[in-house]
């Protein structure tokens, strides 16, 4: 459980930035389902729920989600699951239970880059971009590499195109973690593989995705792409599973997340 000396609400972004930025040990509060979990004493902290950054909205070609919006909207958001297949609230929708995706904010699972993230690895099979108070905009890749600092993430934009997506996970208990999870995409003739919960980050795999895109995703060439996947990234062991285990069970699902979205495509 976290403790805090003070709270504020401010309602100008500048406001919180500064108020943010003045002390080490002052912090954005945003659904606090995760500072729920760890120890931390914090000094002043910032909630933005003034700021009015919880919305879902259709802009000049991008969908624009504000930070404050929580898991639940995304899952059930008509224009999310009529996006893409659907592969963000497939993403979220197994996250633990109903209330805790109703408190988990879009904001805070993507500014902590959490390894165990199921969102961003949904996201990274998508052209998403990251727009920072201070950092301004991005994109999501990009977003990732940073090393850690003060700023606010504001909004996430991702482009409206024609990307066929899917995302698959597997846990060894509903209200768990995943072990490992897997997002595949496919705009034109790009594919895009991307595994996370290795434990670590959530990593795009650039030479499979590359390889796949060159043929004609022919049954080899699908179980060629989901071996090169598990050979170019690496794993770890954890609680949840062994390195060994993650990468026998990241070829069996990015094999299984191609053959959907070859499926998709054909309907």
């Amino acid at each position: 459980m976290f403790s805090l000396n003070d709270l504020v609400q401010p309602e100008e972004l500048e406001t919180a930035y500064q108020i943010l930025t003045d002390k080490r040990n002052n912090t954005i509060l945003g659904g606090c389902a995760f500072l729920k979990m760890g120890s931390k004493r914090i000094g002043t902290a910032v909630d933005l729920s003034n700021l009015k950054l919880s919305y879902i909205n259709e802009t000049d070609g991008y969908i624009e989600i504000g930070s404050m919006t929580s898991l639940r909207e995304l899952e059930t958001h008509p224009l999310l699951k009529e996006s893409f297949n659907g592969v963000l609230p497939k993403s979220v929708r197994n996250i633990i239970g109903v209330q805790f995706r109703n408190c988990v904010t879009v904001g805070a699972s993507v500014y902590a880059k959490y390894g165990f993230s199921d969102l961003i690895t949904a996201l990274l099979v998508l052209d998403t971009e990251v727009e920072l108070f201070k950092g301004g905009r991005m994109p999501l890749v990009d977003f990732l590499k940073r090393p850690k600092g003060k700023d606010i993430l504001v909004k996430l934009w991702i482009k409206l195109d024609n990307c066929i997506a899917t995302y698959l996970n597997l846990k060894n208990s509903a209200s768990d973690y995943s072990v490992l999870n897997v997002a595949v995409s496919k705009l034109d003739e790009r594919w895009t593989i991307v595994v996370g919960a290795r434990p670590r980050r959530a990593a795009i795999a650039t030479n499979a995705s590359a390889a796949l895109a060159k043929g004609t995703q022919s049954a080899a060439e699908i179980e060629d792409a989901a071996q090169k996947t598990a050979e170019e990234l690496s794993f770890g062991t954890n609680m949840r599973g062994t390195a060994v285990y993650r990468k026998a069970l990241c070829k069996v699902l990015v094999k299984r997340a191609i053959m959907e979205v070859l499926r998709c495509k054909s309907h």
